[in-house]
């Protein structure tokens, strides 16, 4: 049974988060509760969606891929459902194989081969990141040196957080995994 609903979206929505959700609505083919549920705080709507919308699509090393991979490990991680629906809708686009994604649901460690190195590592960053406390691993920071520039660092770091913010968040108030548009909304009153 689905977890009910923390909190219901406000009567009164101001103008521009309903046209931002609308915007936000058509480009990923869902109804999105979070801006709505949001709009009981309109600062903190509008602090996340400027970072939803300076989020990084990929840079040299981090690439797409390793970034939705990256996306993908921190909102099953955290066991967020709207997170992992989203961030897993576009899988096949990145050439992320089911084998891939099974082992990321896996608690246990990565299975050793299957990834490249630099997304290996990338996604152990992830999940030691995720954790609670964060896990800062002396040794997986040194690979991390190696493998990809500061640029990259911060750009797969930021990332990391990005999805911690909001996988924590949806979580917290237990926001469903998004609805198609047109199809009965998923959330309990």
């Amino acid at each position: 049974m689905p977890e009910k609903l923390l909190v219901q979206p406000p009567r009164r929505i101001p103008l521009w988060i309903r046209l931002s959700s609308w915007i936000a609505e058509r480009k990923t083919r869902r109804e999105l509760l979070p801006p709505r549920i949001l709009a009981w705080y309109p600062k903190a709507a509008l602090s996340s969606g400027i970072m939803e919308v300076l989020v990084s699509h990929g840079e040299g090393r981090a690439d797409a891929r390793l970034l939705k991979l990256v996306r993908i490990q921190v909102s099953l991680h955290v066991g967020c459902p709207f997170c992992t629906e989203m961030n897993t809708s576009e899988a096949d686009e990145h050439h992320i194989t089911e084998r891939e994604l099974a082992a990321m649901q896996n608690e246990g460690a990565l299975e050793a081969g299957l990834f490249p190195r630099h997304e290996f590592v990338a996604l152990t960053h992830a999940r030691h990141l995720t954790a609670t406390p964060p896990i800062i691993d002396e040794a997986v920071a040194e690979e991390l040196r190696q493998l990809f520039n500061e640029r990259e660092l911060v750009i797969i770091s930021t990332t990391i957080a990005q999805v911690n913010y909001w996988a924590r968040l949806l979580r917290s108030l237990r926001v469903p995994m998004a609805c198609p548009i047109g199809a009965e909304s998923g959330h309990q009153k």
